[in-house]
């Protein structure tokens, strides 16, 4: 295959108007999300001092997913995406607009945070699946791996971005601003929804509300290992690895005796290698579960080694290719469910996938947050590694013992041909 040709191939979705769009408003809307979470962790902190507040605050965000995203996956399901998301994202840039109204008034509480955290949490329950499940309609079905990779790599560009600016921001203007900011952002996608042409769209047929979908939803996962092995390696993962929001300020602050900006630095260098993963991620033909599983095992390592670098710099260098590793697994994740999931299904079963990744919050950022305030901030990272290393094991062993049946069923050909059963003998 010529270079020329492999360019091609890696940015085909781009080639798509409606693709084109979205990617734009969601890389500006989604670097003001990254400014608001270094923000809102960075005023947690100036506010409690406290890494299981700051944990707490970051569970309060995602206990809705917890909670609500399967619900918000049936949602997505029988609603038109587009004008869900319309609604969504309007909610969501309020919640960032009376949260920078409070801040820059001085008046902002923990009970406030608390508050508009939930309101937050509640809007993504929906909005997430929404999204995810949208970028399947905006692509043919040939090169919806291609599109889920390349909106990861918008979404971790916008980590480069956000955080870089949020440490800016946040010395000189202060954190009221930067959510400010952050609620203008959310037009971009606002206004690339509206520009859209809906008759290029790919649409699903949306199903028609009807009792028990939900637990329709739940067993139709259960019952295909395609879907439910990904699914529990990215619950274990999601649960402690991906606790970065509270793991990161922690590291900063507490193991290198540094500011906001370190913070920053660390989303952003994060970002880099993401951006790289997402890359690396377009161009795979193919997704597996045990492709996923030695990802896991990767990452884990690779978290595990930032846990104890001896300093700032050193941790930072070592958390790019961190990075990479985790968009990687994050891509190879969410393509194996995008692929694997009947269209009808596809809202509730990316639910499911919010739901491990994100939804899983409420209970590991409080763990982690007590554990890198008992035992060091250095922990509070390391123990995410060894989740992702477990994750992988499992993956690696259920993978196995697939293959293990296969081979069991298939038939030796120099084995006599048995009577079919019911048969004379």
């Amino acid at each position: 295959m010529s270079r020329e040709k492999a360019k091609r191939g890696t940015f085909d979705s781009l080639r798509n108007r409606n693709y084109r769009l979205y990617m734009s408003g969601q890389l500006i809307s989604v670097s003001g999300t990254w400014m608001q979470t270094v923000g809102l962790s960075w005023l947690v902190l100036k506010l409690t001092g406290s890494g299981v507040q700051l944990g707490a605050v970051t569970a309060a965000q995602f206990l809705p997913l917890l909670l609500l995203g399967a619900v918000g996956g049936l949602v997505a399901d029988r609603a038109n995406k587009r004008r869900l998301i319309l609604l969504t994202q309007t909610s969501l840039a309020l919640g960032s607009l009376l949260l920078g109204i409070l801040t820059m008034s001085g008046v902002i509480t923990m009970w406030m945070l608390y508050a508009i955290s939930i309101w937050i949490g509640v809007t993504n329950a929906i909005d997430n699946p929404a999204r995810q499940s949208f970028v399947g309609e905006l692509v043919d079905r040939g090169s919806v791996a291609n599109a889920v990779s390349l909106n990861a790599v918008v979404m971790n560009s916008a980590r480069i971005i956000g955080p870089g600016i949020a440490g800016v921001v946040i010395y000189i203007l202060g954190t009221g601003f930067l959510f400010m900011a952050n609620a203008a952002s959310f037009l971009a996608v606002i206004v690339a929804l509206l520009l859209m042409r809906p008759q290029e769209l790919f649409s699903s047929e949306r199903v028609v509300r009807a009792k028990g979908q939900l637990r329709e939803g739940f067993a139709y996962v259960w019952r295909t290992p395609r879907l439910r092995v990904p699914l529990l390696i990215l619950l274990l993962v999601g649960t402690l690895a991906f606790e970065f929001q509270v793991s990161f300020p922690l590291l900063a602050s507490a193991a290198f005796h540094k500011g906001a900006g370190t913070y920053a630095a660390f989303m952003s260098f994060m970002g880099i290698g993401a951006v790289v993963g997402g890359l690396i991620s377009a161009t795979f033909p193919q997704t597996s579960i045990r492709r996923l599983a030695y990802t896991s095992l990767g990452f884990g390592a690779l978290i595990v080694v930032v846990s104890f670098m001896p300093n700032s710099t050193a941790a930072m260098l070592a958390i790019i290719p961190m990075g990479t590793l985790s968009m990687v697994f994050v891509s190879i994740a969410n393509s194996t469910l995008q692929l694997n999931s009947d269209p009808s299904m596809r809202g509730r079963v990316l639910s499911l996938f919010t739901v491990a990744y994100q939804g899983s919050t409420p209970i590991g950022a409080p763990v982690v947050g007590y554990i890198g305030q008992q035992l060091g901030a250095r922990y509070s990272v390391a123990i995410g590694g060894a989740a992702a290393i477990a994750a992988g094991a499992y993956g690696i062993a259920s993978a196995l013992r697939r293959r293990a049946v296969r081979l069991s069923q298939v038939q030796p050909a120099s084995s006599p041909i048995q009577p079919a059963e019911g048969a004379a003998g």
